[in-house]
């Protein structure tokens, strides 16, 4: 919409066009929906329900503050349109954010009413040894099914989910080769190579997922002049704690102004 003008909803429909079987999963701000103000309910609804008429099947929901009273909404007209409603841990670390914390978060977007829970690891910055520990919290405490989102940046992220699996994680957030790390998600072929044999083997075909990847790999030559610029990891954000997607964003926006 902004550089293209093109129209979501068209794009969206023509994606489940082509994969009918396939849930499609978006994030959604909460009462910011996919700004950075806060929306009335009632377009917040509306919202909601044109996005799940045009294919949209899960929604993972989050507030960056991680108040649970800005995700209520959203969360409310995802299951009224029959949509799955997923409430969001947005991880981070300080001395205000303890294990109790994430519990309590927890609690509350039950209470609230979700079909699942995503721990959101937005900066990489959850260690191997506290996603055991949340995810086997969680896990004990609770009924509900778990997902694990974590970002490459740090080189935490693959470490993170397969502690996390082995604490009971439902499911995991990956991305195919020729499209993960730095900013993103770690590999899928390497996590199901990793877990292959196991008792946590995925089922997934390795040959069938690297012509998946060779195909994006030529498709990502085409966006080679709007990649960040990070090689490898950065460990400075074990200290910064900035967002992948926020840094990908803020290297734009100093491009655009020459800087």
């Amino acid at each position: 919409i902004r550089f293209l003008g093109e129209d979501p909803w068209l794009r969206l429909r023509e994606l489940k066009k082509a994969m009918p079987k396939t849930p499609l999963q978006m994030l959604l701000r909460g009462q910011n929906l996919l700004g950075y103000r806060h929306y009335a309910d009632d377009v917040v609804e509306r919202f909601v329900e044109r996005a799940v008429k045009n294919g949209m099947d899960v929604f993972r929901v989050f507030d960056a503050m991680n108040d649970p009273r800005n995700m209520k909404a959203a969360l409310q007209a995802v299951r009224s349109h029959g949509a799955h409603a997923q409430g969001t841990l947005s991880y981070t670390t300080s001395p205000a954010h303890t294990l109790q914390t994430w519990l309590d978060l927890t609690e509350q977007l039950l209470e609230t009413g979700v079909d699942s829970i995503a721990i959101k690891d937005m900066s990489g910055i959850l260690t191997p040894m506290a996603a055991y520990e949340l995810v086997s919290e969680i896990k004990k405490r609770f009924e509900v099914r778990l997902h694990l989102h974590c970002h490459a940046t740090t080189g935490m992220a693959e470490m993170a989910l397969l502690k996390a699996i082995e604490a009971g994680v439902d499911g995991v957030d990956t991305a195919i080769s020729s499209m993960s790390a730095t900013y993103g998600h770690p590999a899928t072929e390497a996590l199901v190579a990793t877990l292959a044999g196991t008792g946590y083997d995925t089922g997934l075909d390795i040959l069938k997922l690297e012509n998946i990847a060779a195909y994006f790999r030529e498709v990502r030559k085409k966006y080679h002049a709007f990649e960040g610029q990070l090689k490898g990891y950065d460990s400075r954000i074990l200290v910064a704690q900035v967002p992948g997607g926020m840094l990908t964003n803020l290297e734009s926006q100093l491009k655009q102004q020459n800087a």
